[in-house]
């Protein structure tokens, strides 16, 4: 996709990339007839590395947003509903029926490409490892399973016809010879007529039946001399499992090319970042994310503003930084950037910590702390920190892969640091005590799963408040999952207080 400089190797020969073998491709300029892909033709057109970065990022939100509604137990028709307005936005896809010119229309042919494109960058990202290949494979088949059951019947058909399957249809008279058989799978054959598309109205297939294990081991096919008949409504199952069959060797195959990107120092660091986000997902935080207006944010609301709204690593620093009057520099610098990203004034920081700090006196406090605090705002330090207003906030990823904690920190994130019984006694001290949720915290701490257990202690901390806010219609209903402690905040405060904060137009909840 990313034209690279010829190699030397003294082994071979050295052959000038003009002569290589797609000097001449065919295909530079592919085709989309469908609103599915089974990803069998790489792509082979040039793309900038901007264009290779932000559609990778783009699907690897969707990824991960599929794998956090498997962990958090969403039922198919919940899984549907809450990615359904992510797919609009991060990676939309429509069928051809939604262009009075079909498939040659200029927006459905940019929107495959970008899937196209973006599932074989993720591809190259996680081949790395067995872990990497069975999470992409999964997640990438549920994502095949919610397209197929939204597209379009006729469009959907086209599709399939266009595999060249090995399977063979059942003739009308095989289907009456076995009639009683295939009525015994279908539970309509020869019965109620009213219930279209099934029956002898109905189309089945023959296959071998190691080919549809799923549907052997639920009885959902008929087995005869080791073919399965498959009823048509059937067919995702054996389609998915040839998406997911495909898409493992493929993967497979990816990793022994691996070590060839070595040579590519634009890509590999590329690569790496993506394949590292794939366990909690990078997220930046913007003013018109972390902004609440009319929130009261000062110096004299933080200690209630932390014991209703904050993530626990902040209500962590919070309470060690009232106990001890004093925080060591990662945990300083992890809480300074988070309150700057509630929106904080600098002023109002000074006076915060100057006042938390009770220890000191005002000279050293002057001396040792309130230029580092000024630093973080962007208020002195060089040209280009003034101009980018310092540091971001950090991510959860940032928190969870860097800097971790030594003896006497504070920072980082309790649910990786922790030991499991400190972190239950935490959690406890805040309210959080019942046995079910903290089970399942334990078994997303045993995954590595650490963001999802914040969002699942999340989830039941604002329990009565994401009822109402789903009864209601209004934002809290449908949330992403949580990957920045500021989107913690903003989310746990608008929830707690519905109705009471002004919501200033394009203001949203959803990074």
């Amino acid at each position: 996709m990313l034209r690279s400089e010829a190699r030397i190797d003294a082994k071979r020969r050295n052959i000038s990339h003009k002569r290589k073998q797609f000097a001449n491709p065919t295909y530079k300029q592919q085709d989309y007839p469908y609103r599915l892909n089974f990803y069998d033709v790489p792509p082979v057109a040039e793309i900038t590395l901007e264009q290779f970065e932000q559609w990778a990022i783009d699907r690897l939100r969707i990824l991960a947003e599929l794998e956090s509604c498997s962990f958090r137990n969403r039922s198919p028709a919940e899984t549907a509903s809450h990615m359904t307005p992510l797919l609009s936005k991060y990676l939309p896809l429509s069928s051809n029926s939604s262009s009075p010119s079909g498939a040659s229309d200029a927006t459905l042919r940019a929107q495959r490409q970008k899937d196209h494109y973006s599932h074989f960058i993720l591809r190259l990202a996680f081949s790395s490892t067995d872990e990497l290949r069975r999470r992409f494979a999964r997640v990438e088949s549920t994502l095949f399973r919610l397209r197929w059951q939204a597209d379009d019947a006729r469009e959907r058909a086209a599709f399939v016809g266009g595999l060249e399957f090995d399977w063979e249809v059942v003739s009308e008279q095989e289907k009456r010879e076995l009639g009683n058989q295939l009525s015994a799978v279908s539970g309509s054959w020869g019965g109620k007529r009213e219930e279209a598309g099934r029956g002898d109205a109905e189309e089945w297939f023959r296959v071998d039946w190691e080919r549809v294990p799923e549907l052997v081991e639920n009885r959902r096919v008929f087995v005869k001399k080791g073919k399965a008949y498959v009823p048509g409504r059937e067919q995702l199952s054996f389609v998915l499992a040839e998406f997911g069959a495909r898409l493992e060797k493929a993967l497979e195959l990816t990793s022994r090319a691996l070590p060839r990107l070595d040579e590519d120092d634009r890509l590999t660091p590329i690569l790496n970042h993506l394949s590292k986000s794939f366990a909690t997902p990078d997220s930046t935080l913007s003013d018109a994310d972390s902004s609440l207006p009319g929130a009261p944010i000062n110096a004299a609301s933080i200690d209630t503003l932390a014991a209703a709204n904050f993530p626990l690593c902040m209500r962590h620093l919070h309470t060690t930084l009232r106990k001890n009057s004093h925080l060591k520099h990662f945990g300083r610098l992890q809480y300074t950037l988070f309150l700057k990203g509630l929106g904080l004034s600098l002023d109002d920081a000074l006076l915060f910590w100057r006042s938390s700090f009770r220890l000191i006196d005002e000279s050293t406090f002057n001396k040792e702390y309130r230029y580092n605090v000024r630093h973080s705002y962007g208020d002195v330090g060089g040209d280009s920190n003034r101009r980018g207003k310092g540091y971001s906030p950090f991510s959860c990823q940032r928190i969870l892969t860097e800097h971790p904690p030594g003896s006497g920190e504070a920072h980082g994130c309790p649910y990786k640091h922790f030991s499991v019984d400190n972190l239950t006694t935490l959690l406890s001290a805040t309210g959080v005590d019942d046995p079910n949720m903290l089970r399942g915290v334990r078994e997303d701490l045993a995954g590595k799963r650490y963001h999802i257990a914040c969002n699942r202690v999340f989830d039941w901390s604002h329990r009565n408040e994401i009822k109402k806010a789903k009864e209601e219609g209004s934002e809290g209903g449908g949330m992403d999952t949580i990957v920045h402690p500021n989107t913690y905040f903003k989310r746990s405060y608008l929830l707690k207080n519905q109705g009471k904060v002004k919501k200033e137009e394009g203001e949203g909840m959803e990074e």
